[in-house]
């Protein structure tokens, strides 16, 4: 089959390997589609704990094609999304659903081999199936929907909550969805540029702040006169942290989604410590893909239109170039199969 391998950091190419087998527990899928995501550039770059050589991915949907011996043979056929998370079940991380937290996990597209192909194995009992009415392109997307339903429920949002989303990069425009579909109000959608900002607001942004043209701190005071009840920082970058503290409300919650790429920063305790602020790591969300697919179903959540550059395994460098210059407009470079 064809897939696109990362050798080393640094070196990529599309080759012809032996399609996979799955072991116990595990199914293989045909892939339909398989989206692009910023952190398979981070493998690329060196800057993730791979296994090299790997096919990265690991947004992505598609069709059940063969079963182990000890799996159901009824999910043969089946349209499907599923979970990344290799585990071993057994353990009381995983007993209690933290999958995450298991000494053994690993992820697809990082530890094993991912979706960046024309097969992929992945365990049976993450599977979800994707009913008739969410295409496969949008399937691929219940993964980083499925980070901004656990950055929601980790920052404790709800309903009539005003929220702050400080990025506006793919997991940022998740979140504003699912936010949406819950309720929240006022939400406020932050990039440095107007790049992304229309596509925000095209989603019903009550506003949107390129921080290239303003303060935002002195901007939101005008937004939220009183502070924010939740802050999401989606970007892992060390000034947008630093001004998530400043805007959230007294006893407020600051969630940090953004992944920071190991990188030692600072912060003014006093931002947290005065106001009594609610900080939180909002990273290794799991078992979100089921709620991610209901919302799809019923039409609350519908984020196809991120998909504005479908390509082919071939075309992987432009995939590639995209994610890394990320042009105005640009949301998601997805994989896609006949």
């Amino acid at each position: 089959m064809d897939a696109v391998v990362i050798k080393k950091p640094g070196c990529v190419a599309l080759e012809q390997v032996k399609i996979p087998e799955p072991p116990v527990g595990f199914v293989r899928v045909k892939v339909k589609a398989a989206a692009i995501c910023a952190t398979d550039l981070e493998i690329l770059d060196g800057n993730i704990p791979a296994n090299y050589p790997l096919i990265p991915g690991h947004e992505w949907s598609g069709v059940v094609d063969a079963v182990a011996e000890d799996v159901d043979k009824r999910w043969v056929g089946r349209r499907v999304v599923g979970s990344c998370d290799v585990v071993c079940l057994k353990c009381e991380a995983c007993r209690s659903g933290n999958w995450r937290y298991c000494n053994d996990f690993e992820e697809i597209g990082f530890k094993r081999n991912g979706a960046y192909a024309e097969y992929v194995i992945v365990p049976a009992y993450g599977l979800c199936e994707l009913p008739q009415n969410v295409s496969f392109v949008q399937g691929a997307f219940c993964e980083p929907l499925g980070v901004a339903l656990g950055t929601l429920e980790k920052a404790g949002a709800k309903f009539n909550d005003t929220l702050v989303i400080l990025g506006a990069g793919s997991i940022g425009l998740c979140i504003l969805a699912a936010a949406k579909a819950m309720g929240m109000r006022n939400i406020v959608v932050v990039a440095t540029s107007e790049k992304r900002l229309g596509i925000a607001k095209q989603m019903g942004a009550f506003r949107t702040i390129a921080t290239d043209d303003c303060d935002l701190v002195e901007e939101m005071k005008k937004i939220h006169p009183n502070g924010t009840d939740v802050v999401i920082d989606a970007t892992g970058i060390e000034v947008c942290i630093q001004q998530s503290l400043k805007l959230a409300r007294k006893g407020g919650t600051v969630a940090l989604a953004g992944y920071g790429r190991g990188k030692v920063m600072n912060i003014r305790m006093d931002d947290i410590h005065i106001n009594n602020l609610r900080v939180v790591g909002a990273g290794n969300n799991w078992n979100q893909h089921k709620k991610a697919v209901t919302l799809m179903e019923n039409g609350l959540v519908n984020i196809e239109h991120f998909a504005t550059n479908l390509i082919r395994l071939e075309d992987f460098n432009e995939g590639f170039e995209l994610a890394r210059k990320r042009p105005e407009g640009f949301v998601k470079a997805v994989f896609v199969h006949e």
